[in-house]
């Protein structure tokens, strides 16, 4: 099929990259636009970064400067010293961003192969087309940006739980008698900097469930499967490896978890050991984040799978017994009798259809991929790395990790 005239009825070419993307879209993008950081090609990103991040952990650095003194006389926990904040802006947001970059150019080149590999019948092409669509039109939607802000706005109101995370006083908060005081750069933290990062963070959580809802879409299309493809998926084994895609969202959901337990860990006397629970949570919730979507695939794989084993089973069993009376039997008298067997295609057809038909047997319903799971966990926990040295010396960490590799 020829992905180049796929598009009719006055639908533009799939074919064109700008066509299909997560992030390309939006009311903030517009802003964004305006203000010369972002461009149509998602470029411009080191200048977002520094701008947004800037504006997120600047302010908070000049107004915690004039308290300096005081903050460390009172034993409060100063600026500089607090993990949590350095890594919410300093890497957290600049992940955040320059995942945009990455998911824009690779996720629009995992849609085009469900047209470069043929798997949309012609029939299902409208149907395709709907998908795309909707995707495009709830990336744009003003009402969805403002829900988040909305989200962002609310959650103001609950920002004490974050604040009484630590037992003693820091740069951003005391505690008095009539509760928790702000103070300058708390204020600005409480008002600017947690709301960027978080609706950043609830606009990624957006994106996400629109690449969700799309794949659903497409999974109600019956696709037109290969069961005998050596991706043991259809050909559908570009999908499985979209997890990498992602990775950059589960570096940052690890970094937020790490900067919170750090504070905890050197500061209120808690060991690492004691969040095996939220560890373990935070895996588990990147890992349904970014793989469970891919299970939409899988009652369809299943139907093909169950198809082919009874189709290429049937065509098996027709040409080993003809070539068993052909050469073992000898019934037909079909050979003379000079045929060599040695070289010759019979027995190289007996070899592929075999071939094929392992494949088909060995064909996966699930396109989740054991180091798919392994990869995403060690992204999630790689932050984490660095907290172990609360808990052993340097030394004695890398002769563990080198006893594991060798």
């Amino acid at each position: 099929m020829n992905t180049q005239n796929t598009r009719q009825n006055g639908v533009a070419s799939f074919t064109d990259p700008q066509n299909f993307s997560l992030v390309l879209g939006g009311p903030l993008f517009q802003l964004l636009y305006r203000a010369h950081l972002v461009d149509d090609a998602e470029g411009l990103v080191w200048r977002r970064i520094w701008v947004i991040s800037g504006l997120c952990w600047i302010p908070l650095l000049l107004l915690s400067l004039p308290h300096h003194q005081a903050t460390l006389a009172s034993g409060a926990l100063p600026f500089w010293q607090d993990a949590d904040v350095h890594i919410r802006f300093l890497l957290v947001i600049p992940i955040l961003i320059a995942a945009e970059l990455l998911v824009h150019l690779r996720v629009r080149g995992v849609v085009q192969q469900f047209l470069l590999r043929d798997l949309i019948p012609d029939e299902a092409m409208a149907q395709f087309n709907v998908a795309i669509e909707r995707a495009l039109r709830l990336r744009n939607s003003v009402l969805a940006e403002l829900i988040i802000i909305l989200v962002v706005t609310l959650g103001f109101y609950f920002l004490w739980r974050d604040y009484m995370q630590l037992g003693v006083n820091t740069w951003f908060a005391v505690h008095t008698a009539d509760g928790v005081a702000f103070t300058p750069a708390g204020w600005w933290y409480a008002v600017v900097s947690l709301p960027v990062l978080r609706f950043l963070l609830l606009r990624w959580y957006f994106r996400v469930f629109i690449w969700i809802r799309f794949l659903w879409q497409v999974s109600r299309i019956e696709l037109r499967l290969l069961p005998t493809h050596t991706d043991r998926l259809g050909g559908l084994g570009f999908i499985a490896g979209t997890f990498y895609i992602f990775m950059p969202l589960a570096v940052a959901h690890g970094a937020l978890l790490a900067g919170v337990l750090a504070n905890r860990v050197l500061y209120d006397g808690a060991v690492l050991t004691h969040f095996k629970v939220e560890i373990g949570l935070m895996v588990v919730f990147v890992q349904l984040m970014v793989l469970a979507p891919l299970l939409v695939f899988t009652l369809q794989l299943s139907r093909a799978k169950r198809a082919a084993n009874r189709e290429y089973g049937a065509l098996v069993m027709q040409h080993n017994r003809q070539f068993e009376q052909k050469w073992l039997r000898g019934e037909t008298k079909q050979y003379p009798d000079d045929e060599a067997i040695l070289g010759n295609p019979d027995v190289s057809s007996l070899v592929d259809l075999g071939s094929s038909y392992d494949v088909v047997r060995q064909m996966r319903i699930v396109p989740i991929t054991k180091d798919a799971v392994l990869t995403l966990a060690a992204a999630t926990l790689l932050p984490l790395v660095p907290l172990l040295l609360t808990m052993m010396p340097m030394e004695e960490l890398l002769k563990r990790l080198l006893g594991m590799l060798f």
